[in-house]
């Protein structure tokens, strides 16, 4: 009798040490699956998408510049900045979309027409400013003779042995546009109109055949340089 008491008793007595175990076991395993679930990252495989603008600091004067209208990528990062190309479609103002991709086949066909406004932004180190360049340099090179002014814009011609001597000068009063321009030949020819914001210089290049509508141009420049300027302190 004795015998058969203990081996009675010793199932119970296995089994109330391993129900304690179990139990506990399940907890240990339940608070893992709660760490992990709380530390698990929670981003996409994808990288970050760039932001839509970039502040920049050229020559000491905040810009908020569109990222994707910059044109070089060693360019696109926020901070100060020597200088920044960037380039908009005209008239929106807004950022081109990605280059078309031109093989051998397709090059010729791909030509099209400039449709769009391009610009420089870069520190000026206090060099002369653009509208004393107008007014003291310009003229020493220009041909005496100007043009009638035509919808409100004049033009006078560099003479030829002066640097200028493939360009020809366009300003109106309002609104204020001045304008270096090479004339046409074996390609089309560009203006050049630069302006001072602060530390920096804006030089906008564009098609000299926009001159047709140089009010619309005019504005443009403006109101592009508007919606670059940063917050004003």
């Amino acid at each position: 009798m004795t015998v058969f008491s203990a081996a009675s008793l010793r199932p119970s007595r296995t089994r109330a040490h391993v129900v304690p175990i179990v139990l506990g076991g399940a907890a240990a395993l339940g608070a893992v699956a709660l760490v992990a679930y709380l530390l698990w990252p929670t981003w996409g495989a994808g990288g970050a998408s760039a932001p839509d603008r970039l502040p920049v600091s050229v020559g000491g004067t905040l810009f908020n510049v569109p990222t994707t209208a910059i044109r070089m990528k060693i360019q696109r990062h926020s901070g100060p900045q020597e200088r920044i190309d960037l380039d908009v479609l005209y008239p929106s103002l807004e950022p081109p979309g990605a280059p078309r991709h031109v093989t051998a086949d397709t090059v010729e066909t791909a030509v099209q027409s400039i449709d769009r406004i391009f610009l420089s932004i870069a520190a000026h180190h206090d060099a002369l400013a653009p509208e004393q360049r107008t007014a003291t340099i310009y003229p020493r090179y220009l041909d005496q003779a100007a043009t009638r002014p035509e919808d409100g814009l004049t033009m006078r011609m560099f003479r030829a042995d002066t640097p200028y001597g493939s360009e020809d000068l366009y300003s109106a009063a309002s609104p204020a546009l001045t304008a270096r321009c090479t004339r046409d030949a074996a390609t089309p020819g560009m203006c050049l109109s630069e302006r001072r914001v602060g530390g920096a210089d804006l030089t906008f290049r564009f098609p000299r055949s926009w001159l047709s509508q140089w009010r619309e141009v005019a504005e443009a420049m403006e109101k592009l340089t508007a919606q670059l300027r940063g917050p004003k302190g």
